[in-house]
């Protein structure tokens, strides 16, 4: 059975609330589409790299999960997801700042 999947925006702000629990620094530095935008996730690690993520779905059965769309410098980064958000401009983009990798996304480790 597909999983079913909630509204962007409200996704995002319980994201946040999760975040703002385990006192995990976030904040929304580009805001989608409420219904239907994609999410993407920015890890800073505070070092000067970053990582991307995004959520990933297997159109066979609909379960999805979080992958790395990009691991490396924070300005390239930051530069592939700005391009993301200009080919689709529904596109939501939450950076976190974890020196620790610390993003709750269920694929720490």
């Amino acid at each position: 059975m597909p999983e079913a999947r909630l509204a962007a925006g409200i996704w995002v702000s319980a994201y946040l609330r999760r975040l703002q629990a385990e006192m995990i620094p976030a904040y929304v530095p580009a805001r989608g589409d409420e219904t239907a935008g994609a999410v993407l996730v920015k890890l800073a690690l505070l070092d000067g790299t970053a990582r991307l993520f995004h959520r990933q779905y297997d159109l066979m059965t609909g379960a999805g999960g979080w992958v790395v769309l990009m691991d490396g410098p924070e300005t390239e980064v930051d530069a592939l997801w700005r391009r993301e958000q200009a080919r689709d401009p529904d596109v939501w983009v939450v950076e976190i700042e974890s020196r620790e990798g610390r993003h709750l996304l269920g694929t720490e480790g």
